[in-house]
C-alpha cells in the first residue's frame, strides 16, 4: 500500500492510500485529520476538516500540486508533501508557507576554514542558525590533499588505509579496482551503533563539526564530496545516529559510519519536511545526490572525535550558562534567609550583627568559583578539539608529500575534560539543594514548612525537593569518570580508549540535572518572597522574581508542580534570568571602585544614584 509523509505545521504524518486515483485534496484532508485527532483542541482549527483550504506542493523540486490531481498523476510511493494551511498564524515557531523560499535555515553563512571554528558557534549551528560555506582558503587546502592522495593510488603505494584494509587488517593491500568497495564496506560494517538517534540539533552539531575538520586539508577528501556534506547540512538532511557505541578510539567509529551512511543514502535520514524514511528518498526530496566515496574518503568520513567533541561543546556552553545564573538563584535565597552579604566582603564581619551563615550561602563564591574554573578549563580543551585535525592517516602537502598515521583520533583530551567537567558542574546542585532544604525547613527559614500555607492540608515543596535530592544522588553516580576505564578492542590493535563517547553523553545529563534543580530553588526562593511582602528586595532581584511570576503563579495552595519546574527550567535554558540581571551586574563592575561598591551588586538601581559616588571613569 502506497505511503506519503506530510508536514503540517511543526508534526509529519505518515498517511497511507488504500487507492492512488484519489486525489490531492483527500490526502491533505486525510493529513489533516489525523493532525487534528492528535491535539487536545484540534490544533487551534476550528472550522471542519473538509472546509480547511490548504496549498499543498511536493518536496522534491517545490512544485505545487493541484488539489484536483489524483495521487498516482503527481506522487510516487514514500513521496513527502507539505501541507500548508491558508492564513495560518500558529505560534512563534511557525514558518509561513512561501513557495520557493527554503524554510529551513536563514540565509545567513558561516564560513567553516578548520581552525576558528568555536564551541558558541557549533551550538548556534546546532540550532540552525546558520548554513555553512568553506572558506576560499579551505577549498585550496583540501584539493591540495586529494592530489596527494589521487597520487597515492595511481603510483600504487602501500599506505593505511588508503591502500590497506583497517586496523587488524592493516597488512592486508587491497588491489586498485576494490579500493572505493573497501571504503564503502567499511562504513556499512562500522555502522554498528545502538540506542536512540541524536536529536536533530546534535547531529546537525555532528555533521558541521565533521565538516570543520575535514576542512582543514588534511584528511584527503574531495570537493566534490565534501560539498555535497555541506549541501546535505544546509538542506537538514541528517543521518540517522545511534547515541551509543563508541569507545573513543580509534575515533567515534560507530556515529560517524552511521553519520556517513545516509549521506551514501543508506540507513535512514530525517529532515524537517519528510521526518523519518529511507535516506535515498529524503536526498532525493531535497534535489541531493549520495556521496560516492573515493580512495580513503570512507576512513576520513569516520576517523575522528566529532562524537565527543560536539556533545561536549553543547555540554560546555549549557554549563556556562547555569553557572552565571547559579549566582543570581543563590542570591535570592540568601535574601529570603535573610543572610548576610558580608561574608563576601574583604572586610567580612566588620559592622555585621549576624556573624556568619551556613555553608551553602557564605561559601557560594568559593564553590561557585571552581565551577567556573573548571568550566573554562573544559571549553578550552574543547575549542582546541574542534579545530584539531584527528583523522588518521594525516596527509601532508609540503614538498615532500607525506602520509603518516598518528593517534589523533585518540579521544583522551575531550573525555578527561568533559569527566571534569561533569564533577565540576554538579557542585552547583550539590549546593543548590541544601538551600532548598533550608528554605523548606521552617526550623531554618522561619517561613512557613513547605513554602506553603494551611501546611498538612497542603504539602507545598515538599516533593519537589525530593525531586532535587533524587538528582543529586543521579549525578553523584554520573560523575564517576568514564575516561579511567578502557578496554581493548580491535584483536588488541586498538589496547587502549577513551570511554569519550560516555564522559560526553554523561555530562550533558548532569548539566541538564543542574538546570533542573536550581530551576526548583528559584521556584522556591521566588515563593519565599511572598510571605516577606510588602518588603522588598533588589531592582535586578525584583525583575529576576517578576520574570518567574511571568511563567509560574504564586503557590496559594497545591497543584501540579512539574509544568512549573520546566518552564522555569525554560528560562533558564534561555538564559533569560541572565539577561534580566546582566545589566545591573555590568554596571557594578565598571562604576563602582571596590572602595565604594554597595555591599552586593545586586543592592543599586540602574537609575541614576541620588548622591555623588566615587566612579571609575571610563575615557
Amino acid at each position: 500500500m502506497p505511503r506519503y509523509t506530510i508536514h503540517i505545521r511543526d508534526e509529519w504524518l505518515t498517511v497511507p492510500c488504500r487507492d492512488s486515483t484519489y486525489t490531492i485534496q483527500w490526502l491533505g484532508h486525510e493529513a489533516l485529520k489525523r493532525y487534528t485527532k492528535n491535539k487536545p483542541d484540534n490544533g487551534g482549527i476550528k472550522k471542519a476538516v473538509t472546509d480547511i483550504k490548504f496549498f499543498a506542493r511536493r518536496c522534491q523540486g517545490q512544485g505545487l500540486l493541484d488539489e484536483d490531481d489524483t495521487i498516482e498523476d503527481v506522487l510516487e510511493d514514500n513521496d513527502f508533501v507539505e501541507i500548508a494551511i491558508e492564513g495560518d498564524a500558529m505560534s512563534s515557531d511557525f514558518i509561513p508557507y512561501q513557495p520557493g523560499v527554503s524554510q529551513l535555515y536563514p540565509s545567513i553563512y558561516l564560513f567553516l576554514d578548520g581552525n576558528s571554528l568555536t564551541s558558541t558557534d557549533l551550538v548556534n549551528l546546532g540550532k540552525g542558525l546558520y548554513k555553512i560555506k568553506l572558506s576560499p582558503e579551505a577549498e585550496n587546502g583540501v584539493v591540495k590533499s586529494r592530489e596527494l592522495l589521487d597520487t597515492i593510488v595511481k603510483e600504487n603505494k602501500v599506505v593505511y588505509g588508503i591502500t590497506t584494509g583497517f586496523g587488524k587488517f592493516a597488512r592486508t593491500v587491497i588491489p586498485v579496482h576494490k579500493l572505493k568497495e573497501l571504503q564503502e564496506n567499511l562504513v556499512r560494517s562500522h555502522s554498528a551503533g545502538v540506542g536512540s538517534p541524536l536529536t536533530p540539533e546534535r547531529t546537525r552539531m555532528l555533521l558541521a563539526l565533521r565538516i570543520n575538520v575535514l576542512a582543514k586539508g588534511y584528511s584527503g577528501i574531495s570537493l566534490e564530496t565534501l560539498h555535497r556534506m555541506i549541501e546535505a547540512f544546509n538542506a537538514s538532511c541528517l543521518s540517522f545516529v545511534p547515541e551509543k557505541g563508541t569507545v573513543g578510539a580509534s575515533g567515534d567509529l560507530a556515529p560517524l559510519s552511521h553519520l556517513a551512511l545516509g549521506l551514501m543514502g543508506e540507513g535512514k535520514m530525517w529532515s524537517p519536511k519528510s521526518g523519518w524514511a529511507d535516506a535515498k528518498y529524503v536526498l532525493e526530496a531535497h534535489g541531493l545526490k549520495p556521496i560516492s566515496l573515493k580512495p580513503k574518503e570512507g576512513l576520513a568520513l569516520i576517523n575522528g572525535t566529532q562524537m565527543i567533541t560536539s556533545l561536549g561543546a553543547e555540554a560546555v556552553e549549557r554549563a556556562l550558562a547555569i553557572a552565571r545564573q547559579a549566582d543570581i538563584i543563590a542570591a535570592i535565597t540568601l535574601e529570603v534567609l535573610k543572610g548576610t552579604s558580608k561574608a563576601f566582603d574583604s572586610e567580612s564581619h566588620r559592622f555585621c550583627d549576624r556573624v556568619q551563615d551556613a555553608y551553602t550561602m557564605r561559601c557560594c563564591p568559593q564553590v561557585h568559583g571552581i565551577v567556573n574554573d573548571t568550566i573554562d578549563f573544559a571549553k578550552k580543551i574543547i575549542n582546541t578539539e574542534i579545530n584539531s585535525a584527528t583523522d588518521n592517516p594525516i596527509s601532508f602537502t609540503g614538498s615532500e608529500g607525506e602520509t603518516i598515521s598518528g593517534g589523533n583520533f585518540h579521544g583522551e583530551y575531550p573525555a578527561k575534560a568533559l569527566d571534569f567537567l561533569a564533577i565540576g558542574v554538579h557542585e552547583l546542585a550539590a549546593i543548590s539543594e541544601r538551600r532548598i532544604e533550608r528554605l523548606c525547613n521552617p526550623s531554618l527559614s522561619e517561613l512557613p514548612a513547605f513554602l506553603v500555607n494551611e501546611g498538612g492540608l497542603n504539602s507545598g515543596f515538599m516533593i519537589a525537593h525530593c525531586t532535587a535530592a533524587s538528582l543529586v544522588s543521579e549525578n553523584k553516580v554520573l560523575c564517576h569518570p568514564s575516561s579511567v576505564d578502557s578496554l581493548s578492542t580491535s584483536a588488541a590493535t586498538e589496547d587502549h580508549v577513551s570511554m569519550g563517547g560516555w564522559a560526553a553523553r554523561k555530562a550533558l545529563r548532569v548539566v541538564e540535572h543542574v538546570e533542573q534543580v536550581l530551576a526548583i530553588e528559584l521556584i522556591a526562593a521566588c515563593q519565599g518572597i511572598e510571605f516577606l511582602r510588602p518588603l522588598r528586595t533588589t531592582t535586578p532581584l525584583e525583575k529576576v522574581y517578576d520574570l518567574v511570576r511571568s511563567v509560574v503563579k504564586p503557590w496559594i495552595k497545591d497543584r501540579f508542580m512539574s509544568p512549573d519546574i520546566e518552564a522555569v527550567h525554560r528560562l533558564l535554558l534561555d538564559q533569560k534570568v541572565w539577561h534580566v540581571a546582566q545589566p545591573y551586574i555590568e554596571r557594578y563592575n565598571m562604576e563602582f571602585l571596590p572602595e565604594s561598591r554597595p555591599s552586593s551588586p545586586t543592592a543599586f538601581s540602574l537609575d541614576p544614584p541620588a548622591s555623588p559616588r566615587k566612579r571609575v571613569r571610563l575615557e
